[in-house]
């Protein structure tokens, strides 16, 4: 359980994780692998008998999962599956076709290219290396303390009463290396000293271990990473009950495990998302500025005025999001218009689209037992249930609204109702939903296939989103949601956002490690509320989260009270006006990243580590970012006015000045309050626009030159229209530049002292 402080009253919360037992003193319970035998042998792997402290047999399977993958199984059954798989598959083995497997008597090698895996049989030893026999990671045995007792829980299973409640594996850990990953952790990047645990919760906020999204994955500073095949809530201990040993707990009915070769961050996420699934894509208006209603009641008539507020202010925008409001107070979420507020929803649709605005609706999957469609889908079996039969109605809401009944994404009838009320939204109009909660199946609730909340409690994210993206898919042709809650494989559900952040700067700073996180857990399509979700945000916080909004993979305006800029003083509302100006000027640049992350899975918002993974500082410096590959983005985390901003190793030029610095080093920086400490990499071409009201389909492009290129510097445009590949060739003092592709460049402007002449 995550760690709470003394004296402070705990909130229970319905949907809590359930604690693994613990051993008595002296009880035994422990079956750590020892040997093993080999039983079969493949091109593709092994299949190994195993013997254990405990004198049970285990079976092991090492096999191949892909160029640079090797997977691990340890069970009692070679046919065990996961507990999560009877309601989804969330991991897709590869092959490859080059796999090399020797194994004898005494040893074992599995060579899957980048990546092999050397077992010494007796007495077992696991290690995993890089082609040229580098030690990646290797298991740790286990050693006692001066007591002799054992600190760490090696390869095998743990017992208690004469049950078996989880399997285990433990890795050695050097003193220098670093992780990364674990979904949405708004914790600092390097989770070294921390025991994530994967459970999705309703995290009140952004400043704690708990998570609305986990993905039991991490990426380790040595070039490697491993993936848990598990719903349940496995443990990760990163060195923290031991400095020296990552220890991975899986409350499940076996363990199964990837390692995946690197050596780069972005190579291990581009093997880890071909396991799982590639991103999608959003459409390219979702790109653009999604502005809120805020949470507390909105009508019809004042989503019209917003709209025409936000034209007539030349704030650019392309979405409007309608919050909890849009439904009767009390009946959430049972998706129907609020007959009494929204009049003719169908007529107010199609105004706003005249006006160039998409329209995205709140919803979750939880219907109050107020609303008249609870007592139909009771009555039907839809919901889940208690472990007695009868409709769980759970506290999903904390006490602030009505308890409400949990829809059974397991029953095929109930997800056909469900997509039946989704539809009706979609056809009148609206482009997409933002699916929040999410978190809230409780532990001793039982599905309609006989899962257990446990075990469907982090897969049930996948099953929502899944079924709004299909529907979504299926009426709109895209399959955007605008989801709060995820887990393994979730990055097929774009777009992300990072819940209910609290309006601080210090929330803020751990809003973006928890983006770091996630775009180093394969998501790159991730947002968060701008200003902060709860409370009223200080207008120079405001502006400062604008500007940092303005420069993420997504942009939305959202909170508890308003964030529409025109409520706030006329400066920080000018100020935030072109921030997202800037954003739609690099429009080209931000979607051009995208393409080529939907397609790798590389992340937009960029941990330093990603590019510079040799560089220590990379891996701790997780209060700026790289956004794409060109820009470095270092936003305002404190009311003073001043930090300390990294670059790394080469020539950065400011973005504002053109002045150019040498990286490899820290720098203080204390901007004005309307700009943001943004660098660009030296000798970029950065490709912009003019910005306009929305998002434009098929923009005008133009070129920043920043400095003189060594040689060369190539830029590949990425757009609806295919690539545009330019190359500026340093030809003395001045830059030819060529372009190749659909795009024609309009112009380039040379950023910097001393412009040269510039050749189209």
């Amino acid at each position: 359980m995550p760690y709470r402080p003394p004296l402070i009253a705990r909130e229970f919360f319905v949907a809590d994780p359930p604690e693994l037992p613990v051993r008595e003193p002296g009880e035994e319970g422990l079956s750590a692998l020892t040997s093993a035998e080999v039983v079969a042998s493949d091109g593709q792997g092994v299949t190994l008998k195993g013997s254990t402290t405990a004198e049970e047999t285990l079976v092991v399977q090492i096999t191949v999962a892909g160029e640079g993958v090797i997977r691990v199984r340890l069970s009692e059954d070679p046919d065990a599956r996961t507990r999560s798989a009877r309601a989804i598959s969330m991991v897709t083995p590869g092959e490859y076709g080059g796999a090399v497997v020797e194994a004898n008597h005494s040893r074992v090698v599995v060579d899957a290219g980048s990546l092999r895996a050397e077992v010494r049989l007796n007495p077992w030893r696991l290690r995993f290396t890089d082609r040229a026999g580098r030690t990646l990671v290797e298991q740790d045995p286990g050693h006692p303390d001066i007591s002799g007792r054992l600190r760490t829980l090696p390869f095998g299973r743990s017992s208690v009463d004469g049950k078996t409640v989880a399997y285990h594996e433990t890795f050695v850990a050097p003193a220098d290396e670093a992780f990364g990953g674990f979904g949405e952790s708004f914790t600092p990047l390097d989770k070294r000293g921390q025991r994530p645990l994967m459970w999705n919760f309703d995290a009140f906020g952004a400043e704690s271990q708990r998570a609305y999204k986990n993905v039991p994955f991490y990426l380790s500073s040595r070039g490697y990473g491993i993936c848990v095949d598990s719903g349940t809530p496995v443990e990760f201990d990163v060195c923290q009950s031991t400095h020296s040993a990552v220890q991975i707990i899986v409350p499940d009915d076996l363990i199964d495990y990837y390692v995946i070769a690197g050596p780069t961050p972005a190579e291990v996420l581009d093997r880890f998302d071909g396991l799982t699934c590639r991103p999608e894509l959003p459409p390219k208006w979702a790109f653009g500025t999604w502005i809120s209603s805020g949470f507390f009641r909105d009508s019809q008539e004042r989503v019209l005025e917003r709209a025409r507020k936000i034209r007539e202010r030349g704030i650019p925008c392309d979405v409007l999001h309608l919050d909890c409001y849009w439904q009767a107070d009390g009946h959430w979420s049972d998706l129907q218009w609020d007959p009494e507020t929204f009049p003719d929803p169908a007529g107010m649709l199609a105004t706003l689209k005249e006006q160039g605005f998409k329209v995205c609706l709140w919803m979750n999957s939880y219907i109050s037992h107020l609303s008249p469609a609870f007592a139909e889908a009771a009555e039907k079996g839809y919901f889940l249930r208690r472990p007695d039969g009868e409709t769980y109605v759970a506290d999903t809401w904390h006490g602030s609204y009505p308890a409400c009944g949990i829809v059974d994404f397991t029953n095929p009838e109930a997800v056909e109702w469900f997509k039946g009320l989704l539809r009706e939204r979609l056809r009148e109009g609206v482009a997409a939903f933002k699916t929040d909660f999410a978190e809230g199946v409780p532990a001793d609730a039982v599905a309609f296939n006989g899962m257990t909340g446990t075990e469907l409690h982090n897969v049930y994210t996948l099953l929502f989103n899944d079924i709004v993206s299909d529907v979504t898919r299926e009426v709109n042709g895209h399959g955007l949601v605008w989801a709060r809650s995820s887990y393994l494989g979730g990055q097929r559900h774009s777009a992300q956002w990072s819940g209910d952040v609290d309006t601080t700067y210090s929330a803020m700073g751990s809003t973006i490690r928890g983006g770091l996180s996630h775009g180093l857990s394969g998501i790159p399509f991730w947002s968060h509320d701008a200003g902060g979700f709860t409370g009223t945000p200080s207008p120079d916080l405001y502006i400062r989260w604008s500007q940092f909004a303005a420069l993420s993979p997504l942009v939305r305006f959202h909170g508890t009270t308003t964030r529409e800029p025109w409520e706030f003083p006329p400066h920080a509302e000018q100020a935030a006006i072109e921030a997202l100006r800037l954003r739609y000027r690099l429009m080209p640049y931000i979607y051009s990243a995208a393409v080529t992350a939907a397609e790798t899975g590389a992340p937009i918002l960029r941990a330093l580590c990603v590019d510079y993974p040799d560089d220590p500082v990379a891996w701790q410096a997780d209060l700026q970012y790289l956004l794409g590959t060109d820009l470095l983005v270092a936003p305002m985390t404190s009311a003073d006015g001043t930090r300390k901003v990294y670059l790394p190793s080469g020539v950065w030029v400011d973005y504002w000045t053109g002045e150019t610095v040498d990286g490899g080093r820290y720098v203080t920086v204390s901007p004005p309050l309307d700009q943001i400490p943004l660098f660009v990499r030296h000798g970029s071409l950065i490709p912009v626009t003019e910005p306009g009201d929305t998002v434009a389909d098929d923009p005008r492009v133009s070129l920043l030159a920043f400095g003189l290129p060594e040689r060369e510097s190539r830029t590949t445009i990425r757009d609806l229209d295919g690539d545009t590949t330019v190359t500026a060739v340093r030809d003395g003092d001045r830059l030819v530049v060529t372009a190749e592709g659909p795009k024609q460049i309009d112009g380039v402007e040379f950023v910097g002292p001393g412009a040269p002449v510039v050749i189209n």
